[in-house]
Parts: C-alpha cells; sequence; structure tokens
C-alpha cells in the first residue's frame, strides 16, 4: 500500500494498524524525531507519523526509528505493523483507503493477533563439533580427507580432485543434517506455537532461520523448552531468541 505522493513536503508514515482504543505510549516519535498519532476510522486505529517526502526511507536509522514504534506497541493490544516504507498524502487517505477500504479484513487480522506476540528463533552448528560428527559418519568423507591430508607441499594440486570431492560430500552431509534437526527442533516446538514461518531455508548459514507466533501466556513456556533443547544438543547447535517483537512475520499488511 505504498504511496509515492509527488507535489507535496511531506506525507505520512504507517507504521502498524491497531484498534481504536488502543494507547499509544506517551512522547513516542517515529521517523525523523516526529511524534506519531492514532487516527481512527470504527473500531480500527492506525498508527502515523509525519515524514519529509525529500527522500524515500531507507536508512539505517529508519529502520530503526520505524521498529521502536512498533515494538513499544503489542502492551496496548493486538498490532499488525505495516511493511516498512508505507507512506500515504494524509490523514484522509489513511482513513478512507487504509481503515475504511479494509475495515473487515484488517478487524479480523487484529482478532487473529489478540494476545500473540513473536519470537525469532535462530539456530546455527557449533562447527568443530559438527564437522567431527560428519567425518565419523561418512567413511568416504574420512578416506578423502586422509588422502589429502597426506599428501606432501609439492603434490598438493595433484589432490585438487579430492579436495573439492570432499568438499561437496560434507556440503551435502551439512545440509542434510540440518534439514533434519531443523524438522526436530520445529516438531518439539510446535505444539507450543500458534504458528511459525521459515525465513530461509536450513542450509549452510542456519540450521533454523524461523519467525514463531506464540500467545503471550505460553511465552515462558516455549522459552524454558529452549533452553532445554540447546542443553540437549550435546554442544551441537546455538539457539538465539530474539523477542518478543511484534508480529511482523504474520500480517499481510503491506
Amino acid at each position: 500500500m505504498t504511496n509515492t505522493t509527488q507535489g507535496t513536503d511531506s506525507g505520512l508514515m504507517l507504521y502498524a494498524v491497531v484498534r481504536a482504543d488502543h494507547i499509544v505510549p506517551d512522547g513516542l516519535v517515529g521517523l525523523d524525531d516526529n511524534p506519531v498519532e492514532l487516527l481512527t476510522h470504527g473500531g480500527l486505529g492506525a498508527v502515523v507519523g509525519e515524514f519529509t517526502l525529500d527522500r524515500p526511507p531507507g536508512r539505517r536509522q529508519d529502520l530503526t526509528a520505524y521498529t521502536r514504534v512498533v515494538d513499544a506497541l503489542p502492551a496496548g493490544g493486538p498490532v499488525a505493523p505495516f511493511r516498512f516504507g508505507t507512506v500515504m498524502p494524509d490523514a484522509r487517505a489513511v482513513v478512507d483507503d487504509v481503515l475504511g477500504a479494509q475495515e473487515q479484513a484488517l478487524g479480523e487480522l487484529l482478532e487473529s493477533l489478540d494476545g500473540q506476540i513473536q519470537y525469532n528463533l535462530r539456530a546455527t552448528y557449533v562447527e568443530d563439533a559438527v564437522l567431527a560428527e560428519i567425518v565419523e559418519g561418512d567413511q568416504r568423507i574420512r578416506e578423502l580427507r586422509e588422502r589429502t591430508r597426506a599428501l606432501p607441499e609439492d603434490l598438493q594440486d595433484a589432490g585438487l580432485r579430492d579436495r573439492i570431492r570432499l568438499g561437496e560430500l560434507v556440503s551435502h552431509q551439512w545440509e542434510r543434517l540440518a534439514h533434519a534437526d531443523a524438522d526436530t527442533l520445529l516438531a518439539e516446538l510446535s505444539p507450543t506455537l500458534t504458528a511459525h514461518v521459515l525465513r530461509r531455508e536450513p542450509g549452510a548459514e542456519a540450521v533454523l532461520d524461523a519467525a514463531l507466533l506464540v500467545a503471550v501466556d505460553r511465552s515462558q513456556e516455549v522459552e524454558d523448552l529452549l533452553e532445554r533443547l540447546a542443553a540437549d544438543s550435546h554442544g551441537r547447535l546455538r539457539l538465539r531468541l530474539v523477542g518478543p517483537v511484534a508480529p511482523y512475520d504474520f500480517v499481510g499488511t503491506s
């Protein structure tokens, strides 16, 4: 719903849709340190702030300001964040073209997010531990590893094909393990989650990179479960949980 307003000096940055009775924290400021306000229509509200249109939003400090506003809102009730950079020309456009035009859909979205928060979970391998596991579990890899290690310095080029093959086999096994461990983590977590979204496929960079939608009254249960899973991994996995944050990955507002 990004609106590239032309011919005006400023517009309104849309941060999130909330309910009309949502209490926005006092003193909350957004991009360019402009205060935010709540525009309402029926049972809906839009948290907005003035934005100077002499440049597109995109600087690091812009994203930081946007996130600061949105993450300050969930204490007052359900929040549906707008995609970063959504700009409308004025208050009338926000009320008519956003809140009024999509009143039913946005109301249903807020209802589905009531009492829900988002956590971001990233699981990565402890490299040395998993490489040792891969070598131990695959005879071909062990043999290639020993063969390439045994080559004298002046014959290293002769073993190039073996080293390439070794790298391919290790990469394949790494990805296979990552998919299996991601499935195991999600299977353990799923009973405690409302929903989850994979941010990327399991692979070399992360075993699991996922957004978790969690009921507020189950948040401690999720945190405790992840602590247990980390302990049970016996030094193979590092788990990093960030949140709670607003449910950025579980809204369709754009």
